[in-house]
């Protein structure tokens, strides 16, 4: 079954469902940010298909997130690096691992985010760069600018 285009919707969120939606390329991006970037490595690390890997992959450096370098001659082969966009995805994997650990942990199994100098768990919050505030905070809406007949 094909799935439903967000591409021509004008929200943030579906734009970047339509880049990362769809759960293998999540969990390539996932792969590739800790390090794993050549396409047996990840195979090996997802158990996916070659064809399925080979179209999420495409279709991550389409959108930007991944940079295809050849690393080998003969035969060709590819790694698949985050770009500056693959990177400023992190923020919202680590999210995603956070709130899936607390709420959904397979026998209490959670996974965590630590400091690796001080070994410290670290507690994830979206916080105002500006204001230092937590961004659940209730004073904080979402708008959009720039919208037509708006200067």
């Amino acid at each position: 079954m094909q799935r439903k285009s967000l591409a021509t919707m004008t929200c943030p969120v579906a734009q970047s469902l339509e880049r990362v939606g769809e759960w293998w390329s999540m969990l390539i991006m996932r792969d590739a940010l800790a390090g794993i970037t050549r396409f047996d490595a990840l195979q090996k690390s997802l158990g996916i298909a070659p064809n399925m890997l080979t179209r999420r992959l495409n279709g991550l450096v389409e959108a930007g997130l991944l940079e295809r370098r050849r690393y080998q001659d003969r035969p060709p082969r590819y790694e698949y690096v985050p770009t500056a966009c693959g990177q400023d995805f992190r923020p919202v994997l680590l999210a995603l691992l956070d709130w899936g650990s607390r709420h959904f942990a397979a026998d209490g199994r959670r996974a965590v985010i630590r400091d690796r100098i001080t070994g410290e768990i670290a507690e994830p919050l979206l916080i105002d760069r500006r204001s230092g505030r937590p961004l659940t905070d209730p004073a904080f809406e979402r708008v959009y600018q720039n919208e037509p007949g708006q200067d």
